[in-house]
């Protein structure tokens, strides 16, 4: 009986180590359960590589959610971990990222609020203002560069099943809630905190259920090194950020103290920190100590042996090679991966408190989240502002009834010359009730070995980890396929007499996709698509310029050139800190969750389906174009949208004139007009789809539907009045194709229908599927209920291409202007003009059954045909040498 008891035991204890619930490995050391919770920035996927590389006995990681108001965009971020998941072989891993739950005027929180905003602004849906994101640049250096890790995610991460799909993604709420549950948890936190703080809030009976949380983030007696003039300097030069508690390379006039991660939602952080639950921090006083050296750099460029460490690397490489100065290895970091690694030690010496990696110390202190006075609220802040009880029942006078930053440029942060007094996010050391006692990391440990050249513990640790055999990644892109093949697709027209040159203008929504198989269909004999240009301020965020790529390399025209415009519309950014850092009051009209960027993204979750691109963002870079320095690959830098505009001028013939199609906000256009005096004369005529004309009899609303104070406008005018005023004030020869029209094309199922052969083109297919998603999403969910409006954005393309007597369009001359006087609940209207300075070419009436019929015998006609269906069709071609 007692061996049987003994058996029965053991067997027990197997039982709940394979199920996960026991405290400890086979070797007798604690065992861990770990979830991720990130922004997805690339020290992110430094810290996340570092963790799945260790012992699975000792840290196994469960989950990894992403927030989403921080370094990268959700689409981009969430297709990026399920690719650095599948090169690892951790396809079991749950992958969480937002949700469209919102927090009502009470307070009541609604399952799945997704994080897309912070908790003090967050409403009943996911658009909103920019208060603390618009620290964070959007394009070069900042989220374009991070959705596309500079170029080198779609180079090399495999794309495996996993992907981002419209209502079928798992929310971070969910795989928080579904992993907590089962079990003892340690978190890692590297980003903004509000998807755990929403966990906390709402789900208190887990709480216990969390062992620890380790965070990177914040900045308690840190002394910014960077910034800094150097002894020798003369005496012109001004310290930038230099001894400053916080980090925020952008906003460090106004908030001196913030670290960025915690600056993201101060409140969300507060409730972390102050949530009972044991914590240790890796502050910028513990990063600081440990950059990336230049030995360091060098040991690392010798030492790639798994495809984990290639793609650290490689990011690693490019971020140096485009970094902004010359003070790379004295001011980028080791942040969220030293945090991964000081967790990871004192992990596995929880008994006695020693770290290997850093040294440690126990301190009291506070998230700051509102500054002082205190009990004198203002508009700013929305937990107290015109409430007689405060949101969540804040107390009246307490630590977070103060002002509340605003923005970059909030002015009450700014006391004249002096240094910026606002303290949101500050990780400040306090005495009292309102302090935790917290557990911090204070430096990097010198390496034991002293006669090494990497004179930091860690600094072996991490290259050794990323190195060995155990846990290595199967493949990368092109390995996986053992007779991949890099191709570009071009046409031969030689001996065709082209049409008339077009340029397609685009924001990357899903009708504007719809609108570009189109017109790569148009016969070239008519009409001769020269060049894309895309913006990224409109219904997708500027990284989608890959789908575009994509698209163009199926319907074989690689030709085609794509040039890149401002991150921001005309006057949007903040000039005094740069052209890529701005508000966002007009783009907030565009939701960051379902039915928003997140599905324009990722095209509904189709874009993976598309056929790999060699062409793609990158962020290689050339001095020519004013970088630092050349990278390795200067020949492949991103174009900007100006600049294809230049040299397609520079290439036409003499005499030669372009057409315009604009679908969406008029920004690039409206720089043309303003940076090249001759573009009025080289611009045959413009396409523009957009506006809502407001007749005093008409009452049809406008689709500004998250203004709601904002009743007659429409989008494209909206997210850029002044480009749409400098447009409309141009001479140029403007056909507008307004609202009213757009919306008699919004029948998803008849053109479903028309699109339908025996012989089906891939495009015709691929549009087929995508005009589908959105039907069922339209008829299934509220949140797509206005999705329907991407069919109209065909209309554009047809009216410029189409037979117009097939059409039996109409048009009238009507004087027209934009409203643009700062007022969000008018701008963007489009009016009539008493003074009657402009005449537009205004489309009034078509035959909307022929729109149908022309677009889909478009679509389906065999000529000018995709040259490559599909990936799967792809990965086919890559895996036979018969292919």
């Amino acid at each position: 009986m007692k061996g049987l008891w003994l058996w029965s035991s053991l067997l027990c204890a197997l039982t709940m180590v394979v199920g996960g619930t026991s405290r400890y490995n086979v070797r007798g050391g604690p065992s861990y359960r770990l979830i991720l919770d990130t922004d997805v920035d690339t020290d992110d996927l430094f810290a996340l590589l570092y963790l799945l590389k260790s012992n699975r006995s000792e840290f196994n990681l469960q989950a990894v959610t992403i927030n989403t108001n921080s370094w990268t965009n959700a689409g981009h971020a969430v297709n990026q971990i399920y690719d650095i998941l599948y090169m690892m072989g951790r396809d079991d891993i749950d992958v969480g990222v937002g949700g469209d739950g919102g927090i009502l005027e009470n307070g009541t929180i609604q399952p799945n609020v997704g994080g897309y905003l912070p908790i003090i602004d967050q409403g009943r849906g996911t658009a909103g203002p920019c208060r603390y994101r618009q620290a964070i640049p959007v394009a070069g250096g900042g989220r374009l560069d991070i959705d596309t890790n500079m170029g080198i995610r779609r180079s090399f991460l495999p794309q495996g099943n996993r992907r981002y799909s419209p209502l079928r993604q798992p929310t971070a709420q969910q795989v928080l809630i579904k992993t907590i549950s089962e079990g003892p948890v340690t978190v890692f936190i590297t980003g903004v905190h509000t998807n755990m703080a929403i966990f906390l809030m709402t789900n208190p009976n887990l709480k216990k259920n969390i062992d620890h949380i380790y965070i990177m983030g914040g900045g308690v007696r840190s002394k910014n090194p960077t910034g800094c003039c150097p002894k020798n300097a003369s005496s012109t030069c001004q310290p930038q950020q230099c001894g400053d508690h916080g980090n925020m390379f952008t906003a460090f006039r106004s908030n001196p103290y913030a670290e960025f991660n915690l600056f993201g939602d101060p409140f969300a952080a507060y409730q972390v920190f102050h949530s009972g639950i044991p914590i240790t921090l890796v502050p910028l006083d513990a990063t600081n100590t440990i950059p990336i050296t230049h030995e360091f750099f060098e040991a690392f460029e010798k030492n790639q042996r798994t495809y984990e460490a290639q793609y650290v690397f490689k990011s690693l490489k490019i971020a140096r090679d485009t970094w902004f100065d010359d003070q790379f290895y004295t001011s980028y970091f080791m942040w969220d991966s030293f945090m991964a690694g000081v967790a990871a030690s004192a992990m596995r010496n929880i008994r006695d408190e020693e770290n290997e990696f850093a040294e440690m110390e126990y301190m009291n202190i506070t998230v700051i989240t509102s500054n002082e006075p205190y009990g004198i609220p203002d508009s700013s802040n929305a937990f107290f502002a015109d409430r007689k009880i405060p949101k969540f029942n804040l107390k009246k006078n307490g630590v977070h009834s103060g002002h509340v930053q605003i923005g970059i440029q909030d002015p009450f942060c700014f006391r004249g010359n002096a240094t910026g007094i606002c303290k949101d996010g500050y990780t400040e050391e306090a005495t009292g009730p309102d302090s935790v006692r917290v557990r911090v990391a204070t430096r990097a440990k010198p390496n034991v070995d002293e006669s090494s050249t990497l004179d930091r513990e860690y600094y072996v640790n991490y290259l050794d980890v990323l190195n060995q055999p155990q846990h290595k990644g199967r493949f990368n892109f092109t390995t996986e396929f053992p007779y991949y093949k890099e191709v570009l697709y071009k046409p031969d027209f030689k001996g065709k007499k082209l049409g008339k040159i077009v340029v397609f203008d685009m924001d990357m929504s899903a009708g504007d996709f719809l609108a570009l198989f189109y017109l790569l269909k148009v016969p070239v004999e008519e009409m001769n698509l020269k060049a894309i240009l895309v913006t990224g301020s409109g219904w997708a965020n500027a990284a989608t310029v890959d789908v575009v790529y994509d698209l163009l390399h199926m319907m074989g025209r690689d030709d085609i050139a794509v040039g890149l415009g401002d991150s921001f519309g005309v006057n949007q950014s903040y000039s005094k800190v740069g052209p890529t850092v701005g508000d966002c009051k007009y783009s907030k009209a565009i939701p960051h969750g379902s039915g928003g960027r997140l599905d324009s993204d990722t095209l509904y979750g189709l874009a993976r389906d598309l056929p790999r691109s060699p062409r793609g963002y990158t962020a290689q870079n050339s001095v020519k174009f004013g970088a630092p320095r050349d990278t390795d690959f200067p020949q492949l830098r991103q174009p900007l949208a100006l600049e294809v505009w230049r040299s397609l001028v520079k290439s036409i013939d003499d005499g030669s004139k372009i057409t315009i199609l604009t679908n969406g906000p008029l920004t690039n256009l409206a720089n043309i007009l303003l940076s090249e005096s001759n573009a009025s004369s080289i611009i045959q005529e413009v396409f523009i789809l957009g506006g809502h004309i407001n007749y005093k009899k008409n009452q049809e609303k406008g689709n500004v539907i998250h203004v709601p104070s904002n009743k007659y406008a429409e989008l494209n005018m909206f997210l850029d009045t002044l480009a749409a005023k400098t447009v409309f004030e141009s001479s140029l020869d403007i056909t507008l194709i307004p609202l009213h029209a757009q919306r008699k094309v919004y029948a998803l199922p008849k053109i479903i229908k028309m699109l339908q052969a025996k012989n089906m083109t891939h495009e015709a297919v691929f549009t087929r599927r995508l005009l589908t998603m959105l039907h069922h999403l339209h008829q299934r969910h509220h949140l797509y209920r206005h999705v329907d409006m991407f069919a109209g954005e065909i209309l554009g393309a047809i009216i410029l291409a189409g037979d117009q007597k097939l059409l039996n369009s109409t048009f009238e001359i009507k004087h027209l202007k934009v409203y643009t006087e700062g007022q969000l609940s008018r701008d963007g209207g489009v009016i009539f003009d008493t003074k009657k300075k402009k005449g537009f070419k205004v489309l009034q009436g078509f035959n909307h059954v022929s729109c149908y019929n022309i677009f889909s015998n478009g679509l389906l006609r065999q000529k000018q045909s995709a040259v490559i269906g599909s990936f799967g069709e792809q990965k086919r071609r890559w895996s036979s040498p018969a292919a």
